[in-house]
């Protein structure tokens, strides 16, 4: 490399970073310096803002959900409702304000971006990531520069305010009414909502009304990036303007004008996102050089697009929509060219659309796994059916349909009929190829050195598989002109040729040394495809498997709030999952109308990612401890999307149906089902041990069928994890009761338990699992006195109702001078073992110290 590229490189990875720096360090909020208080005093502070609606009013449920610039703010009480006493900022807050009533959605949807309000409420961080690698909500609102959320409560929270007729939002404001309008002529066009909101989605990128469930399946396909705004709708779109100036006979630089001025209102229509953003700025580049009569090279154009995008948000690099729209668009570029002439004898069409279907595949792929721990092995059928069906006839009847609705309904309702069976053909095909799990692979979550080095590895395979390929077609070409006349009219055209002059000169050298330089230089190129295949292979294998602890074993107290969720990783590497938390879904009867369109579910949106990412392939148990929603209820989304051979519960049911359907659904995966009873033990591996402790066996009953429990807390499976020479107790959601009855029998029987090996038994634990999340209920003053555990976990959730954990709990672990942890506070809790050590760390910081672990 010449060194004025090697100084030009450095010049600009330091300007870049230097960018970066500045950015990040002017991105502080003002609202602590403006009132005068520091950030944790802030925390639900009564106060009084000022501002505007800075996005689309979203209602759902129960909630109202917009982004607000605030202009100014002030304490809110009787003292500081005066004008002077408000502190002037510009700062941008998310606002959630909770809804009283039902009527109150309707006063809500009338908000509008660019509408001048007042709001009374209070301020609140947003949440840290619970558990080690989840999701931090606050590091993803600093990057939109947003550091605070504002709680409302009540419609009645906000006044509007007079506003003048521009403002900063008027033209978005423009656009979203725009948006709107499109959007109810969609809903005319199509006859059903799930239709409408699928198309809207695919047509105007809007995909708060688009089926959840419907959402999920294409994920687990690998098909999202058709329902996000992309290239694909950017080149659509411009294709189809040309085509129709054309038809009017406008010239080409013309033609090429207005589209190049009209892609910048198509990106703006269609939400803006990273992907939509960078497709409009190469197609209008990519217009402009062409207007010009320029070269246009596709590398230099994604170049100087991702550089525009940067210069104006550098934090656009920690997009993952950014990252793939970038990266597949480059890969095709850099890639295509390598991959092209295995499909050149193929008719022109199919081999076009196979070749650029495994390469994006191929390009995506370790950026798939890095950011959704899964990938489809049907995803490459899936994406060579459904991408051209929809992008080349579904997208354009859409949009059709759309259009001629403001126009003629019949006529947009008659088009839209074969969109919708083709759509719903669609849908079929997803959710068939989404029957079988065993195509789904799940992948731990890799480095950034991975994701190099796989691309580099692909890059080297496919450039000598190429090379071999194009050797092979040479070769036989040169036996066809071997047994052509050299007056042939064939030599004259390929004469002229540089590299066919070579190799027309290497057919006719003397035999013995062509053949012997062809088959020394085809050793070396066998030997590196050889290699490079190998290395691919090997890094694929490394990126798939689990991360191993050797001869550690791991108990991770996941952070799901209210409940309880903890995964045991034994030293063998078997993956136990001790209950799955779970949501409560107050949205019933009267209030129904608070429900929402997607709301959050544990298991569904915390506990599933969190294994697929820690590289759970499969769960070879599933320990239920009790039936209660807060230990069961995210558990039927583990079912769904984690293989699990084996399931242990109390033995009893519930009159719940989610608890019923959790049952089902283990039944038809062929699920092996146990009732955990006092004394069943088993054996994960040779290193790991649990010995179920209760309930005792539940009196038969005659009809033969499992008894039904109302009350479900007393009959929580209790067990002890012998792992590496460390001792686990885990005790569900034990009352006083069911300890005092255990505590009998363990004493009645201790030397009959001693003879049968449970030395553990009636000794001092290392850990324990609080039972009942600290409840007042249980952990007596005996069962504290006969395990004393050094280590003492409580999983509970922040500013629970129910006042858990109970101080005189805490106070009596304290007594027996048991080292405390809890959810709650510290986050997820991860204990190792090894060799009888113990080592703690948690995610949050509870204590100003170096360090988060602690070793006993």
């Amino acid at each position: 490399m010449p060194i004025r590229h090697m100084v030009l490189l450095w010049l600009a990875i330091s300007g870049g970073g230097f960018h970066w720096f500045w950015h990040d360090t002017h991105n502080v909020s003002s609202i602590p310096d403006a009132l005068h208080v520091s950030s944790s005093m802030l925390e639900d502070m009564p106060v009084q803002v000022a501002g505007l609606i800075a996005s689309e009013v979203q209602v759902d449920g129960d909630r109202t959900q917009f982004e607000m610039r605030v202009t100014s703010i002030n304490h809110y009480g009787s003292h500081s409702k005066k004008d002077e006493n408000r502190a002037l900022i510009s700062e941008q807050v998310i606002v959630h304000i909770k809804l009283a009533a039902k009527q109150e959605q309707q006063l809500a949807a009338a908000w509008q971006r660019g509408d001048a309000i007042l709001l009374r409420g209070t301020l609140k961080a947003p949440a840290k990531a619970g558990n080690f690698g989840g999701f931090d909500y606050s590091e993803y609102l600093h990057t939109q520069e947003i550091h605070w959320l504002f709680k409302g409560d009540g419609a009645a929270s906000l006044q509007k305010q007079e506003a003048s007729l521009w403002n900063r939002y008027t033209l978005f404001r423009w656009n979203d009414q725009l948006r709107e309008q499109l959007g109810q002529r969609m809903e005319s066009a199509f006859t059903s909502l799930h239709h409408a909101g699928y198309m809207k989605g695919l047509v105007l990128g809007v995909t708060d009304e688009l089926d959840p469930a419907t959402y999920n399946e294409f994920t687990q396909l690998g098909l999202t990036h058709i329902l996000a705004i992309s290239g694909m709708h950017v080149a659509v779109y411009a294709a189809t303007l040309l085509y129709l100036l054309r038809l009017l006979r406008v010239s080409r630089e013309t033609s090429l004008t207005v589209v190049m001025i009209l892609i910048p209102a198509y990106v703006l229509l269609t939400g803006a996102s990273p992907s939509v953003v960078r497709a409009g700025i190469m197609a209008m580049i990519g217009l402009f050089a062409a207007r010009r009569g320029m070269l246009k090279d596709g590398l230099n154009i994604l170049s100087i697009s991702a550089l525009l995008m940067l210069i104006w948000n550098p934090y656009y690099l920690l997009s993952v929509s950014f990252q793939l729209s970038f990266l597949v668009t480059g890969g095709l570029l850099i890639y295509m060219p390598l991959m092209k002439p295995f499909f050149a004898k193929w008719p022109f069409l199919i081999g076009g659309e196979v070749a650029i279907t495994i390469t994006a595949q191929l390009v995506s792929f370790p950026m798939t796994v890095f950011y959704f721990n899964q990938f489809s092995l049907l995803s490459f059928a899936a994406n060579f059916v459904l991408v051209p069906l929809i992008t080349y006839i579904v997208l354009p009847l859409g949009t059709v349909a759309m259009g001629l609705s403001f126009l003629w309904g019949d006529g947009a309702r008659i088009l839209a009929w074969p969109a919708e069976q083709l759509n719903d053909l669609t849908f079929l095909l997803v959710k068939w190829l989404n029957v079988d799990d065993a195509y789904v692979s799940i992948w731990p979550s890799s480095s950034i050195l991975w994701v190099m080095v796989y691309y580099a590895a692909l890059y080297s395979v496919l450039y000598w598989l190429k090379t071999w390929l194009t050797s092979r077609r040479q070769t036989n070409d040169i036996t066809v002109l071997n047994s052509t006349p050299i007056s042939s009219p064939i030599y004259t055209g390929l004469a002229a040729s540089p590299e066919w002059a070579a190799i027309l000169h290497t057919a006719h050298e003397p035999k013995g040394a062509g053949k012997f330089a062809s088959r020394q230089w085809n050793g070396y190129r066998h030997l590196a495809l050889a290699l490079s295949v190998i290395a691919w292979l090997g890094i694929l294998y490394t990126g798939y498997q689990s991360p191993g602890g050797g001869n550690t074993g791991t108990v991770q107290y996941l952070d799901v709030g209210q409940g309880d969720s903890i995964l045991i990783t034994t030293p063998g590497g078997k993956h136990i999952l001790v209950d799955g938390g779970g949501t409560m879904d107050f949205a019933t009867g009267k209030n129904a109308w608070r429900k929402r369109a997607d709301p959050y579910e544990v298991g569904k949106d915390t506990i599933v990612p969190l294994l697929k990412q820690r590289g759970v392939h499969r769960l070879d148990a599933v320990i239920l401890t009790h039936g209660d929603h807060d230990h069961a209820g995210g558990l039927q989304a583990v079912l769904d999307q984690i293989p699990v051979s084996t399931l242990f519960f109390n033995g009893t049911l519930t009159d719940k149906v989610p608890f019923r359907k959790l049952l089902n659904t283990a039944l038809d995966k062929q699920i092996k089902l146990y009732g955990a009873h006092h004394s069943m033990e088993w054996e994960p591996d040779q290193a790991t041990k649990i010995r179920f402790l209760y309930p005792f066996t539940l009196p038969e009953d005659e009809s033969e069928q499992l008894p039904v429990m109302k009350e479900q807390n007393h009959y929580s499976v209790a067990m002890i994890l012998e792992m590496e020479g460390a001792s686990f107790l885990f005790t569900g959601d034990m009352d006083d009761a069911a300890e005092s009855s255990l505590l009998s029998e363990l004493t009645r029987f201790s030397s009959s338990v001693k003879n049968k090996g449970m030395g553990a038994v009636g000794k001092a634990v290392d850990v324990m699992k609080i039972a009942h999340h600290g409840s007042k209920y249980s952990t007596s003053e005996e069962w504290l006195s006969y395990w004393r555990p050094k280590v003492s976990v409580i999983s509970v959730g922040a500013t629970n109702t129910y006042g858990h954990p109970n101080e005189a709990v805490l106070e009596r672990l304290s007594g027996v001078d048991s080292a405390i942890y809890r959810t709650d506070t510290m986050g997820e809790i991860q204990i190792r073992a090894q060799q009888g050590k113990l080592s703690v760390r948690y995610q949050r910081k509870q204590y100003k110290t170096d360090t988060n672990t602690t070793t006993y």
